[in-house]
């Protein structure tokens, strides 16, 4: 390739780059917000979540320390989560999702895909996300997981989610 055919290539690449910023910033991709919420890139992490979620399956108490939960799960959700029913003491991390090439990573929880819960031995992976009443398709990621609520998301024959708003607001 010629000077003049590479000089019309970078051009070509940086006006689509150029553009492809001018209309993410028009939306409000990388503006807006206080406080750190929904997610403001390059702010800090929002704090943990503290005190007890609710749900008709059951509960989840967060210690505020980024750590630690407490979950009393029904039968039912148990089933789903692939964790035994009952109180259970364990450990928590909000994930991205699938992210080529390494998987899964730690991230703040109001970008979270993913929690991943554990219990004695046991590690599950639960996707986070809110089913739209058809229960073919499911809002998830970005401003998913609030300091107010954390929704689990499962697949059967439909999509369908499980909410968990926190106690006592």
């Amino acid at each position: 390739m010629g000077g003049e055919g590479m000089k019309t290539g970078f051009l070509k690449r940086g006006l689509l780059i150029l553009l492809t910023l001018l209309l993410c910033t028009g939306c409000g991709l990388f503006g807006g917000g206080g406080e750190n919420f929904p997610y403001e890139p390059d702010t800090p992490a929002p704090a943990p979540h503290d005190g007890v979620f609710v749900s008709e399956h059951g509960s989840m108490r967060f210690d505020g320390d980024g750590k630690h939960i407490t979950v009393d799960f029904d039968e039912e959700l148990a089933e789903w989560c692939a964790l035994p029913a009952g109180e259970q003491e364990g450990t928590y991390v909000f994930l991205s999702g699938n992210l080529p090439p390494h998987g899964s990573m730690p991230v703040r929880y109001d970008v979270a895909h993913e929690l991943e819960i554990t219990v004695g031995e046991q590690t599950v992976v639960i996707q986070l996300g809110i089913a739209a009443e058809d229960g073919r398709t499911a809002s998830s990621g970005m401003g998913i997981v609030t300091p107010e609520r954390i929704p689990l998301l499962f697949s059967g024959e439909l999509l369908f989610s499980v909410e968990f708003l926190k106690d006592g607001e």
